[in-house]
């Protein structure tokens, strides 16, 4: 262990933020559509964000202004 260094560590600690907050964001539309199916699949397949942004933007059809717009209202 340690023998990547720092830069691999705050690579990994990013994909791991990254892929957390395309779960978050892919779960919480697939339940407010009502896809059981989709939801059951977000949770048990984690691919750093690619499944969830497929579903997200291709499924349910969000823009990349939707996303905006909740980020914004999180600040």
């Amino acid at each position: 262990m340690g023998h990547f260094g720092e830069g691999f560590n705050l690579i990994v600690l990013l994909v791991v933020i990254w892929s957390v907050l395309w779960k978050c964001y892919s779960v919480w539309t697939a339940v407010k559509r009502g896809e059981k199916w989709w939801f059951v699949a977000l949770l048990l397949f984690n691919t750093a964000g690619i499944l969830d942004m497929i579903y997200i933007f291709g499924v349910a059809k969000k823009k990349w202004s939707d996303i905006e717009k909740l980020i914004s209202r999180i600040k």
